[in-house]
């Protein structure tokens, strides 16, 4: 028989062994629970939304069977002109663009896509035919390498520079007045681009398209009243491409170590265009077309903050008058615009602008003036690159052999840019 005391020692022994294992396994459990919540929520952070000012909003799946990147930006623009004595003209403040944008791949990288939609009334002002023009982007790539992809869809033409550049990368409030007459615009068809070399070394890149030639949300034209439009580009880089793609974006912001070149050219054909200005303006009247030619020549050169572009655009017509009906004509002729600038501390940046309109003899009394010359001086605070920026510039325009000087001699604009 057992003394007392050492039943009672075997017993705590027992039940310190049996405390000892149950406490294992607790902290074992403990440890697994913290080691899986530890991973679940790696897991979680590694799949949670990709936030950048500049470069939006990205999601992507654990499988990465798609990417979705969600933008939105906004320019507030307020302007003051004024007549050749200097009294107000006109005041103008308005949300000169609200847009919102998606880009990103589906099913693989190699299927990509954009869409982006304007709601200002700027964006959104009805177009001739009286289709809403809400849309503005809504293309789809196959990009199955980085030297050459096909679109299908509604997208921007690429035509010249200027027009390419979107409207957040403007060093000024607006583009140049050249532009607006004879750039391109949106439109909707298939497009191509090709692109050989670098950033070191010599490099091109060629762009075509084919699309229905009568701009964006057009949506129809009559096999008998339209054709298409035909668009060819060359771009060509002597010290290698542009670090960032900033032959697309104004001022040196990049700070280029060395000194780099764009020289850009490019051609339309719009067959049986249905609309004054090709892709954009008024419907032609009386149901007339016009075959329209259009030609881009441009340069970017950038090094070490400094930063000049040049365009030299024009439109031309194939054996057609100009002159369509009393109060309408085709604007034919060419522009060239100038433009140099400095960026400081990359937070400052002065530049100025000159640009020129040269018509045609046959519409100088249509346009009511032989030569149009605006002059800018711009001055920019960057504050996070061109996604947020104040801005403002000032314009004197000068007309030639205008009967009447014009209302805007001189113009005044502020504007604030926001995006992410």
């Amino acid at each position: 028989m057992k003394r007392p005391a050492t039943v009672i020692a075997t017993a705590f022994i027992a039940a310190f062994a049996a405390s000892a294992q149950t406490t294992g396994q607790i902290e074992a459990f403990l440890t697994d629970s913290i080691d899986n919540g530890r991973q679940e929520i790696l897991e979680q952070l590694a799949n949670m939304p990709n936030i950048e000012v500049g470069k939006g909003v990205t999601f992507r799946p654990k499988n990465d069977s798609y990417e979705m990147t969600l933008r939105f930006r906004m320019q507030n623009m307020l302007g003051l002109h004024f007549d050749d004595r200097f009294g107000l003209s006109e005041t103008e403040a308005q949300i000169k663009r609200l847009r919102l944008r998606f880009d990103g791949y589906i099913f693989s990288p190699k299927f990509v896509y954009s869409i982006q939609l304007g709601f200002s009334s700027y964006d959104a002002e009805p177009i001739p035919n009286g289709n809403m023009n809400l849309i503005r982007d809504a293309v789809v790539y196959f990009v199955p390498n980085s030297s050459w992809n096909i679109g299908f869809g509604q997208t921007k033409v690429k035509a010249n520079r200027a027009r390419v550049n979107s409207s957040s990368a403007l060093q000024f409030v607006d583009r140049s007045i050249v532009n607006s007459e004879f750039g391109g615009d949106r439109d909707i068809g298939f497009f191509g681009e090709y692109y050989y070399g670098d950033h070191d070394s010599f490099a091109l890149a060629a762009k075509a398209s084919v699309t229905l030639g009568e701009g964006r949300n057009w949506n129809a034209s009559e096999i008998a009243a339209g054709g298409f439009a035909y668009t060819g580009r060359i771009e060509l880089y002597p010290f290698g491409r542009l670090h960032g793609k900033s032959e697309y974006i104004e001022g040196d912001l990049e700070y280029e170590e060395t000194p780099k070149l764009m020289l850009g050219m490019g051609y339309t054909f719009n067959n049986k265009a249905q609309r004054v200005q090709g892709w954009k303006g008024a419907i032609i009247s009386g149901g007339q077309t016009r075959d329209i030619g259009s030609y881009y020549a441009d340069m970017v050169f950038k090094y070490r903050g400094f930063a000049l572009t040049a365009d030299y655009l024009g439109r031309h017509l194939f054996g057609q008058s100009a002159i369509i009906a009393p109060g309408q004509h085709i604007y034919t002729g060419s522009g060239l615009n100038v433009q140099g600038s400095y960026l400081f501390d990359s937070k400052w940046e002065l530049a100025a602008r000159n640009s020129t309109m040269f018509p045609d003899g046959e519409i100088q009394p249509l346009a009511g003036y032989s030569l149009w010359n605006q002059s800018t001086i711009g001055l920019t605070r960057y504050i996070i690159g061109h996604s947020l920026k104040v801005q403002l510039d000032v314009s004197y325009n000068y007309m030639k052999n205008a009967p009447v000087a014009p209302s805007d001699r001189w113009s005044i604009r502020f504007q604030v840019e926001l995006g992410l």
